[in-house]
């Protein structure tokens, strides 16, 4: 019996040892509250470029037809809508041509009343033996005849009038006016532009010196800076990041530079070409990042307190993702607190009393 219990007494020791080692090593576990454990992460080192907002489209409002501006409607800056009239040009021949079809229309219906009058006639001899078959028919294809003049006559007019029509330079499509190419009452040929305008969604484009091209790719997330931030040092320029994707990578070269277009959102207000602060990610790396509040500062120094009692010094780096990148003093699985026992004594004490004795 008293063997038994002393295997047994043995086995739960062991047990409770392989517990208490388990817990220590288990990643995030500790038995303090309030607590942080120390393990590499994955950060990638951003690099601020500057964007200029770009639009992925621009289209060009131009005259289907000759003639002279008499009227412009837009000016730089408008913003338009699909189809909406942007100028009006005329030809003076035209007026002159629907004019003449006018005309000619009327001495057609004229003809075509008096060839229906000689067929009535013509009919109705005919009934009576005092006219020839063939006079019949030769009264029936004359009011064929000017009949079929009066079509094509209409024909050529409308051709004349949708053409007239054709001079209301129209906006392919929604955007903002770039560039408006032309004065009122200047000669414009067919086909010539008389607006710029910039399609209604707007993109960041990027230009990257050559060595970041194996770094950038598609769907790749990049924070922007709000409108005016331009400073790399403004204090609120972390508050006020978003992000954005990056929707295509060109693939050749501008000059040595790659060039990749950013979409976000919020872009609808801003000047074509208008400079934006975008940070991108250009390596990747593994490092240490813990919360701020467990950083204390002494005397120009940074320390930690460590589960086991004791306070060490650390050098800190720059804030990342809520956290500070810590370049040297800890290691992986250091188990951090926000305050020291009560029992422990910091270095700078223990020094001082060793000094006073």
């Amino acid at each position: 019996m008293m063997l038994i219990l002393k295997s047994l007494s043995t086995s739960l020791r062991y047990t409770a040892q392989a517990s208490i080692i388990f817990a220590l090593l288990s990643p995030g576990v500790s038995a303090e509250p309030n607590s942080y454990q120390v393990k590499l992460q994955t950060i990638y080192d951003l690099k601020s470029v500057f964007a200029s907002v770009q639009s992925m489209d621009v289209t060009q409002g131009r005259a289907r037809i000759g003639g002279t501006l008499v009227e412009l409607l837009v000016d730089e800056g408008d913003l338009v809508e699909a189809g909406q009239k942007l100028a009006l040009v005329r030809d003076d021949k035209q007026k002159l041509q629907i004019a003449a079809f006018t005309s000619k229309l009327r001495s057609l219906k004229a003809q075509l009343q008096l060839a229906k009058t000689t067929l009535k006639r013509v009919s109705t001899l005919q009934k009576t033996g005092k006219a020839s078959q063939a006079e019949l028919d030769k009264a029936k294809t004359q009011v064929d005849v000017v009949s079929a003049e009066i079509s094509a006559l209409k024909l050529e007019q409308a051709v004349v009038r949708e053409a007239q029509a054709q001079g209301d330079v129209l906006a392919p499509a929604r955007g903002r006016v770039l560039n408006v190419k032309v004065t009122h009452g200047a000669v414009i040929m067919p086909g010539e532009a008389i607006a710029d305008i910039a399609a209604d969604s707007y993109i960041l484009r990027l230009m990257l010196p050559e060595r970041h091209a194996r770094f950038i790719k598609k769907d790749d997330t990049v924070l922007v800076a709000k409108r005016g931030m331009l400073d790399v040092n403004d204090e609120t320029i972390e508050s006020n990041q978003r992000e954005g994707t990056v929707s295509q990578v060109y693939p050749e070269l501008d000059n040595g530079r790659v060039v990749a277009d950013v979409q976000v959102d919020g872009l609808g207000d801003f000047f074509v070409g208008e400079r934006v602060r975008v940070w991108v990610s250009t390596d990747k790396r593994q490092a240490y990042i813990i919360p701020e509040s467990y950083i204390h500062r002494r005397y120009g120094l940074s320390f930690v307190y460590l589960s086991d009692g004791t306070e060490i010094v650390i050098q800190p780096g720059t804030k990342i993702g809520g956290g500070i990148e810590v370049l040297s003093g800890l290691r992986v699985g250091d188990i951090l607190l926000q305050e020291p026992h009560k029992s422990a004594t910091p270095p700078n004490a223990a020094h001082s009393n060793s000094a006073g004795e």
